[in-house]
């Protein structure tokens, strides 16, 4: 790994004033996983987490036992960070850390396959054909059922593949029905062995918020729009160097005890009923911040919300968003283009609130 140009340019880019020889004079003494996330990793992201949000905090660890491993499920808001400061907070709380699904889309160089896999993580296999599809997704079950029954190593998968664009939230029934392809029992007892856990993860701002509101535009004024490889890096840069604000993650109950209470009969409907649960979960997880309530209000035309934000607050936020939306590089913007984005970001940070407000009213059913 420390032989390759790439990744000497990726340490100094993110640390510039990193001794390099001494960093890797301090790697290659490495001899484990473990130490690699605790000496190497946990440093890191600590620095990271200084110059790019305003605290990382977490609630709910009561819920995890590290005696019994499980899957952490969680909503997906940046590529590479969600797992990462989700482990952080685990390392923190000298707790042990989760295995990470990462797809392989994002092993652009095989020097970041080398690092992924140092830190603990194991490779979905995505846009193959359909009949590779299947081995694929029942070899990742497998792999998942193996880590939590017998290595008892927890693991943490996204809820979806890619990110929800919006913000809004929805669990897939193809992850679900990927859990249930593996295992020695029904389709149900196969999911409840993975022990699903859902976490809410809440970025109080998303520095690719713009980035999203851009793609947008392009696919909707042509529907054959395409990220370029070029695209998804400069995406994980913003995300990793960005400022994200405060950022709070929340762990819910395994949803074992739920599930067990469920009547359903085809694979169809457990996977619906699963998801069902981890997205009420999810929303209801959320930490709403007062740009959320903002967005809300905005988008409502209302001052439902006026009590939950400041004047300062307010005018931070609209500045904030003028300043996104003045970084993308689309030539001959037109108003209603740019009306557009300015919707479309609206909606990124009103709709965790939407959610968890019409989860909380299931709930109340």
């Amino acid at each position: 790994l420390v032989k390759e140009p790439g990744f000497e340019h990726a340490v100094r880019f993110v640390m510039p004033d990193v001794d390099y020889p001494a960093f890797v004079s301090g790697l290659t003494s490495i001899s484990s996983q473990d130490a690699f996330q605790h000496e190497i990793m946990a440093p890191f992201l600590e620095l990271l987490a200084n110059k790019t949000t305003a605290g990382i905090s977490v609630s709910g660890l009561e819920n995890y036992n590290p005696a019994q491993a499980c899957t952490f499920i969680t909503n997906h808001r940046d590529i590479v960070l969600d797992a990462s400061f989700l482990n952080l907070c685990f390392l923190r709380n000298n707790m042990p850390t989760s295995e990470v699904a990462i797809g392989n889309n994002l092993l652009i160089y095989p020097w970041i396959d080398t690092l992924v896999r140092l830190n603990k993580s194991f490779i979905v296999k995505r846009d193959l054909k359909i009949t590779r599809a299947l081995e694929a997704a029942r070899q990742l079950s497998t792999y998942i059922h193996y880590a939590i029954g017998s290595k008892k190593q927890s693991v943490w998968i996204a809820q979806r593949e890619g990110r929800a664009k919006d913000s809004n939230d929805r669990t897939q029934e193809s992850l679900i029905k990927m859990l249930g392809l593996s295992g020695n029992g029904s389709f149900m007892e196969n999911i409840d062995a993975v022990r699903l856990t859902p976490v809410s993860i809440s970025y109080e701002y998303d520095p690719n918020d713009y980035l999203k509101a851009r793609e947008f535009l392009l696919k909707r004024n042509n529907p054959d729009f395409k990220k370029s490889q070029r695209d998804d890096l400069f995406s994980m840069e913003t995300g990793l160097l960005g400022h994200k604000g405060r950022v709070h993650f929340r762990i819910g109950h395994c949803i074992s005890d739920e599930l067990a209470g469920a009547h359903v009969e085809s694979r169809s409907q457990v996977a619906r009923k699963v998801c069902d649960i981890l997205d009420r979960s999810i929303h209801c997880g959320y930490c709403i911040f007062p740009c959320n309530y903002i967005a809300f209000d905005r988008l409502e035309g209302t001052a439902r919300y006026a009590e939950k934000y400041t004047g300062a607050d307010q005018r931070r936020f609209n500045s904030y968003i003028e300043d996104q939306l003045a970084k993308v590089d689309v030539e001959n913007i037109s108003e209603e283009e740019r009306g557009f984005m300015l919707e479309t970001m609206l909606q990124m940070y009103a709709n965790p609130l939407r959610n968890q407000l019409m989860a909380k009213e299931c709930t109340l059913r």
